[in-house]
């Protein structure tokens, strides 16, 4: 099924025009406060030292320096600057466009979409808990976030077809994904880095995590179960994006079948999965290597569906050009951060937190540590570059409060699934959004009492953690 351009008008809301806030001007105005806060916030740094092949911070180095606030001219610069420091991610999002493009073109997913949707007709509960549970595996074990992006545009019409919305079918990969990468179980971006700079045995304290994770995911699959049952009993309250539902239903009557050539584009497809797995797992692939196997995938795909060159090129193009305004998003993002690293006011914010906390309870300072992460992941949306500024000041405050290490880790996993799934920031939901055509705010207002309560569950989890001496230290 193609991904309409124009923008489709959700059900029950036909001739009237729907209010939203354009997610550029929303981060534009982010930009402008991080910009003024510049002027306002006193400049100041740590020291930062080369360790074990990472940059981290010395939590003994901070001092004040001059002020360096930034210019107008230089925020707009900075714009220019964050799409380069997310060059990655934003040209690993087009080639994940372009490779659904080919894909598309070989008409395996319209067949099998049909063929799923009516398999599923009579079991469509099914699609919710077990597809999710896939993604939340691989998000705890495997740091499993951008690559989910690839599988956005796949689900969604599954959802449609299923009498579903398109916020269901995006919840399923992105919440799904988030609450795995939320307990981390063994995911070596988040928790990895951090033990590793907290000196903690890799992946130790997963048994506590794995509970974490048992109480995580059936309540995320509750929740996104509660609204899409909802939809298919009255559709005209679903949230549609860039899709309508019209688009997906003539897949229940469709009489595609999936043939052999779509076997043969399928099996490689997961073949390319399994490589990738193991690539993360055992040579700590990232994306790079990752955007390396769909490139390869897309060349195999389109000789086995027998297209010819111009048409894997155009369709490539195509499938790239339906995805710029969301990897556009991506680069506005990250020039938060980067003004507020030039005007040298995030370690300053590190700086008086941890010395405010020293001053109070461990267990209302384990709180705090928790409540400051959730923070500080509003412009640090990355999990390993959240984990390498904070966890070199966390560790050691942690031992100045009486508060194991272990505990310290969590709250700042926890925070950042948390985060992810809710910020502007956070540039796989933002993709995400813009894949599904789904604005933010809208977003927010549906997602907001999942996160509350997956917040409760973190704060209750690192006040336990505290009490029981979660450790080993």
């Amino acid at each position: 099924m193609s991904l309409p351009q124009e923008k489709a008008v959700s059900l029950g809301t036909a001739g009237k025009r729907e209010r939203k806030v354009n997610i550029f001007v929303l981060l534009f105005c982010i930009l402008a406060i991080a910009t003024l806060l510049t002027y306002i916030l006193p400049a100041g740094e740590y020291t930062q030292i080369q360790a074990n092949g990472r940059t981290t911070i010395n939590p003994d180095s901070f001092k004040w320096i001059k002020s360096a606030p930034v210019g107008l001219f230089d925020m707009i610069k900075a714009v220019h600057t964050g799409m380069v420091e997310a060059g990655n991610i934003i040209f690993f999002i087009l080639i994940i466009g372009g490779f659904f493009g080919v894909l598309r073109a070989t008409g395996t997913i319209d067949a099998l979409i049909a063929t799923k949707a009516r398999k599923l007709s009579k079991r469509e509960k099914l699609l919710i808990p077990v597809v999710m549970l896939v993604f939340a595996v691989g998000g705890s074990l495997m740091g499993m976030a951008e690559e989910t992006l690839a599988y956005v545009p796949l689900v969604i019409p599954l959802a449609l077809a299923l009498g579903f919305d398109t916020i269901t079918g995006t919840a399923i990969v992105i919440v799904g994904a988030l609450s795995g990468f939320t307990t981390a179980i063994m995911n070596p971006f988040t928790v990895g880095i951090a033990q590793g700079i907290a000196e903690l045995p890799m992946f130790s304290g997963m048994g506590f995590r794995l509970v974490l994770f048992v109480i995580v995911y059936p309540v995320s699959v509750l929740y996104i179960y509660r609204h899409a049952i909802k939809v298919k009993k009255n559709p005209s309250i679903g949230i549609y994006g860039k899709y309508t539902k019209e688009e997906a239903n003539h897949l229940l009557q469709s009489s595609a079948r999936l043939t052999v050539r779509h076997k043969f584009i399928l099996g490689a497809f997961l073949i390319n999965y399994i490589v990738l797995a193991f690539g993360v797992i055992k040579f700590k692939w990232y994306i790079t290597e990752i955007a390396a196997l769909f490139v390869i995938l897309t060349v195999v795909i389109g000789i086995i569906g027998k297209l010819s060159a111009d048409h894997i090129v155009n369709s490539f193009t195509k499938g790239s050009a339906s995805l710029i305004g969301g990897a556009l998003v991506i680069g506005v993002s990250r020039a938060i951060l980067v003004v507020l690293n030039a005007g040298h006011i995030i370690d300053p914010m590190l700086h008086l937190v941890s010395e405010s906390m020293k001053h109070i309870p461990a267990y209302l300072s384990v709180v705090g540590m928790y409540n400051f992460q959730t923070l500080i992941h509003f412009v640090l949306a990355s999990g390993s570059g959240h984990a390498m500024l904070t966890m070199p000041i966390m560790a050691p405050l942690a031992d100045l409060l009486h508060i194991t290490r272990q505990t310290a880790v969590l709250s700042f996993s926890f925070a950042d699934g948390i985060g992810n799934m809710i910020f502007p920031t956070a540039t796989t939901l933002m993709a995400s959004l813009a894949i599904a055509g789904i604005p933010w705010t809208k977003w927010v207002k549906w997602i907001l009492p999942l996160v509350l309560i997956q917040y409760l569950i973190g704060l209750i989890a690192v006040i336990t953690a505290h009490f029981i001496g979660y450790g080993p230290f």
